[in-house]
């Protein structure tokens, strides 16, 4: 069971609060999104998940284990930003591979490896060639793959769609829901897009100015808003709001 909880985390930078002590709750094996508008405070609680930045207060938890004072190479979780992290001068195989030769595996595990998640992936035609060739959709599978042969425990993407076009985007939607879906992977997934939101989560957190508004299923957030913030982001064209 490897699920993760925030409980009561807090976070300043620059003179603000970039969260206000936020609590939440990740279950074993879901895909679970973090929608809101720029500047909500995902990205933050995407780092501090990962151990790339610390909370001021509070305490994050990855299964039963508190991690806050456990370094970020240590804590086996993977993360995918917004902008694929991706070295330009080797080719897209050992891009993928480069996580197992830092632990200098043998050669042959290696192949079989990075072969098997390309596979999986759809992008064994991109293995030989370098990531000046790709497109968008390209870069963010290989990176995606880079992560994903790690095997960690939690995956953390950064509005890993932002960038590409729409049909590349649709199409990414879907596949990395039916990935999540064949690893198992415990996945947490930001994005500003509601529409994204919806047709990919599990569970939606809608955040606001380092504030969780609303945390429930598609179906129920969009039925059913908590606040007027949710009912104005959730749905489109946006629910009408009258003063009474």
């Amino acid at each position: 069971m490897v699920g993760l909880r925030l409980v009561n985390v807090s976070k300043k930078g620059r003179g603000k609060e970039v969260l206000k002590d936020v609590s939440l709750e990740v279950r074993d094996k879901e895909l679970f999104v973090l929608a809101g508008p720029p500047g909500a405070g995902k990205t933050t609680i995407l780092k501090i998940v990962s151990g790339l930045v610390s909370p001021d207060e509070g305490e994050v938890y990855i299964g039963s284990e508190m991690v806050n004072a456990v370094p970020a190479a240590e804590r086996d979780v993977g993360m995918v930003f917004e902008t694929p992290a991706i070295y330009p001068n080797i080719t897209g195989f050992d891009n993928i591979a480069f996580p197992l030769t830092l632990k200098k595996l043998p050669e042959a595990e290696i192949k079989s490896r990075v072969t098997e998640i390309a596979q999986m992936l759809q992008i064994s035609h991109l293995l030989d060639r370098k990531p000046t060739t790709y497109s968008g959709g390209e870069l963010q599978r290989v990176a995606l793959a880079r992560v994903l042969i790690r095997n960690p425990r939690v995956l953390l993407l950064d509005e890993p769609l932002k960038n590409l076009d729409a049909k590349i985007r649709e199409r990414m939607r879907a596949e990395l829901k039916r990935l999540q879906r064949e690893l198992g992977i415990t996945m947490i997934f930001s994005t500003h897009d509601q529409l994204e939101a919806m047709t990919v989560g599990d569970r939606i957190a809608v955040m606001d100015d380092g504030v969780i508004n609303q945390v429930d299923t598609p179906e129920k957030t969009y039925q059913s808003p908590r606040t007027v913030m949710v009912a104005r982001f959730i749905g489109s064209p946006t629910m009408n709001l009258i003063d009474c």
